[in-house]
């Protein structure tokens, strides 16, 4: 099995120092669309902000498959790509929120789980030098989520609440009419912080590795 401080270190040395590489364009062009899509909802172009809010998201596969199919692996880029998902996904609940189609408390999972994620893999990284990679799994909770979120903006086809109970705060359970989306938002938090799990067991079982390497390596140099 291959160390991975060696394995982090390979793929660091891999990666170029390009900024303009077509897969950082298309990451940059998909960052603009933030600002876009937010003005757009607040202004009531519900069908307009869906569009290029799901044209971001669906283009969420894009940059990293043109990078490597390429060979333009850009340190920008690896750091770039998952800092737009997260910005997308942040903004997308956002958004959501704002114009009252979705409870408070799914904004505070969606941000606290990024910001655990974010916050987190940036400290294994650059004092262990331990990246985490992303499962499939955890893509399919991010489309989930990203097609739940243009549901809601959409808001249309309203379906039927399931009529199981009178909390406002769970929309679908309830029984109000609500966005087909919302099923899908609960399908991708489910799966999201089941995956959330794995990446904290893996990250603190290589962390406990690194910590006892780097112990061998300063007695070593005593």
């Amino acid at each position: 099995m291959v160390d991975t401080a060696d394995r982090t270190t390979r793929e660091s040395e891999e990666a170029s120092r390009a900024i303009f590489t077509l897969a950082n364009v298309v990451s940059f062009v998909r960052l603009l669309m933030v600002p876009l899509y937010l003005f757009l909802l607040m202004n009531g172009q519900n069908l307009a902000a869906t569009l290029v809010f799901a044209t971001a998201a669906a283009t969420d596969f894009l940059d990293g498959q043109i990078a490597r199919r390429t060979h333009t692996v850009s340190k920008l880029g690896q750091l770039l790509d998952p800092a737009v998902d997260r910005v997308l996904m942040v903004t997308g609940v956002l958004g959501v929120f704002l114009v009252g189609r979705i409870p408070l408390w799914v904004i505070v999972v969606v941000i606290v789980r990024d910001a655990y994620l974010l916050i987190g893999g940036a400290c294994l990284l650059s004092r262990h030098r331990i990246r985490i990679p992303v499962v499939y799994p955890g893509k399919f909770a991010t489309t989930f989520l990203f097609i739940g979120f243009s549901g809601l903006l959409l808001n249309w086809p309203l379906v039927p609440g399931l009529g199981w109970c009178d909390a406002s705060w769970l929309p679908g359970f309830n029984g109000a009419p609500v966005s087909w989306g919302i099923w899908f938002i609960y399908a991708g938090l489910v799966l999201s912080l089941g995956v959330t799990a794995y990446y904290s067991v893996c990250a603190a079982r290589q962390l406990k590795e690194a910590l006892a390497r780097e112990r061998l390596e300063g007695h070593g140099a005593a």
